[in-house]
């Protein structure tokens, strides 16, 4: 059977322990998991153990001395930010979730899968080049598209990050490079209260960053308007070879964490609209990485039709 979709997991992703009420816990993976093995999408993935990033690796996105930074509030157990919980374990296991993006690209990139998702924790997109914030460590989909330019040869890279909260991280690591096109649609007013639509690049690569706020309580049909009018005409314009995807599902109408209306099969349509114009563009090629997502239900069903799509 020719597996179209590399699905990259690691029980080890449970090992990071939060606490007790915190939103980003293991059991967001649990569910997931369990549902898409309930699924018939299950059998038709490329299953992927994923290998550690490297700390040169992570130096692709973040500043000298950040990996160690990082290190050291792991061993002593200090969070990184207030909202950002470590323990010994969390080190080893954050370069295991960047490892797994990067396991799903070079699925990808060598052409073992036409697309892949990578569902790792801890997240990414909030980590800025020289600060962990908003339950993210090291800045994976950031790192992921300097790995594809860097050991891949490619070229020009897009980031479509759909998760609720604004990618300020993502946001800063590319600001100054028109290499990468970075696009986030997101509710407003939110944590972490970047990401206003006149923030777009700066120098050469002015224009290359694109930012959607929309308010509380927009639903599926309200995203993908903005997909169909701005997303998909400026990829088209920028035409990279590869799409990433921050895949956050905290959009969803469940989620406690904002006060948006999607449902998986929003979630399902956004995932056609991208597919359809890789296709076009960027010869299908699609690596998507869980970001968020909180509600048990709702970002477990939201995965399922994620993944279904990307394997159609």
């Amino acid at each position: 059977m020719l597996h179209k979709t590399a699905f990259v997991y690691h029980p080890d992703y449970l090992n990071h322990d939060t606490g007790k009420g915190h939103p980003e816990r293991p059991n967001r993976l649990i569910a997931c998991h369990t549902k898409l093995k309930q699924s018939d999408v299950w059998d038709k993935l490329f299953h992927i153990d994923p290998f550690p990033a490297t700390i040169e690796q992570i130096g692709y996105a973040h500043k000298p001395g950040y990996s160690d930074y990082i290190q050291q509030h792991c061993e002593l157990e200090i969070p990184t930010a207030f909202d950002t919980i470590v323990t010994s374990e969390s080190f080893d296991i954050a370069l295991l979730s960047t490892g797994g993006v990067l396991s799903a690209a070079k699925a990808v990139a060598t052409g073992q899968v036409k697309n892949a998702f990578a569902m790792v924790r801890p997240p990414g997109h909030h980590a800025t080049p020289g600060q962990s914030m908003g339950f993210c460590l090291f800045s994976n989909i950031a790192i992921t598209a300097r790995y594809l330019q860097r050991e891949h040869g490619v070229g020009k890279v897009a980031i479509v990050d759909w998760d609720v909260h604004h990618g300020n991280g993502t946001q800063d690591i590319f600001y100054e490079d028109e290499s990468v096109f970075f696009f986030s649609i997101h509710q407003s007013p939110l944590y972490p209260g970047t990401g206003s639509q006149y923030e777009k690049g700066s120098g050469k690569a002015r224009g290359t960053t694109c930012n959607v706020p929309v308010p509380a309580w927009s639903d599926d049909d309200d995203y993908i308007l903005v997909f169909k009018e701005i997303l998909i005409p400026a990829l088209v314009e920028f035409s990279p070879e590869f799409i990433l995807i921050s895949a956050g599902f905290d959009a969803h109408y469940l989620d406690l964490l904002s006060h948006t209306n999607l449902t998986a099969d929003g979630f399902a349509e956004l995932t056609d609209l991208v597919l359809d114009t890789a296709d076009e563009i960027a010869s299908g090629n699609v690596v998507s990485a869980l970001e968020g997502g909180y509600s048990l239900e709702g970002l477990s069903e939201s995965v399922v039709a994620h993944v279904e799509r990307l394997t159609r």
